[in-house]
């Protein structure tokens, strides 16, 4: 299930970087769920589910403001391999703040702000900035 995210979110830091304006990538529950919290963040305008045949997608809208890309950077952080869970206690900011560390709850996929603010912990998949 990880290896799907980390598929997506190397997905849209690539089409950052190559200054595409909307991408493509396979539908699943767990991508639906870290596409929410990304629009919630400001690091996607819109996505869509669309459906082509047995085929679900999922179609993201990126953004950009004069022409800066809202995303800076990511750093992946529990991989296939070696899985990273942290507790509420372990949570840190991310560059002072200005980014944010998305973590797999009981809850659903939260915030580190969010996870320490509800006081849970979980996985911790990626930091984003």
């Amino acid at each position: 299930m990880n290896n799907s995210i980390i598929d997506l979110i190397i997905r849209i830091k690539n089409a950052y970087l190559a200054r595409k304006e909307k991408i493509s990538s396979p539908h699943s529950g767990f991508k639906e769920d870290v596409t929410k919290k990304l629009k919630e963040l400001g690091y996607l305008k819109s996505y869509q589910i669309q459906k082509d045949g047995s085929k679900k997608n999922i179609l993201l809208e990126l953004i950009y403001e004069d022409g800066v890309p809202a995303l800076t950077d990511v750093k992946i952080i529990s991989r296939p391999g070696r899985r990273w869970y942290v507790g509420k206690k372990e949570l840190k900011p991310v560059l002072g703040g200005l980014g944010y560390a998305i973590v797999s709850t009981p809850q659903g996929i939260l915030t580190s702000i969010e996870a320490k603010k509800n006081q849970t912990g979980g996985e911790l998949l990626f930091e984003i900035w």
